[in-house]
């Protein structure tokens, strides 16, 4: 069995430490989405008495919006 890292493979590789500006991950998450999931269960005494699940899609209309054909000229 393999053991997987979250380490990079290679030190050489010049864009695996690059700081990425706030503006640029939203630009980046609006332009293609992101799904958010998560589970919230209160329990009393070990007895589950509610259970939510949670989505979220949060993305832009034009990366959800499918491509209009263009007109023949």
């Amino acid at each position: 069995m393999g053991v997987s890292t979250l380490a990079p493979s290679s030190a050489d590789d010049p864009l695996t430490y690059r700081p990425v500006a706030l503006v640029d991950l939203l630009d980046r998450v609006l332009a293609t989405g992101v799904v958010i999931t998560g589970d919230i269960t209160l329990a009393i005494a070990d007895i589950d008495l509610v259970r939510v699940s949670l989505r979220a899609l949060i993305a832009s209309v034009g990366a959800l919006a499918p491509p209009e054909p263009e007109a023949a000229a």
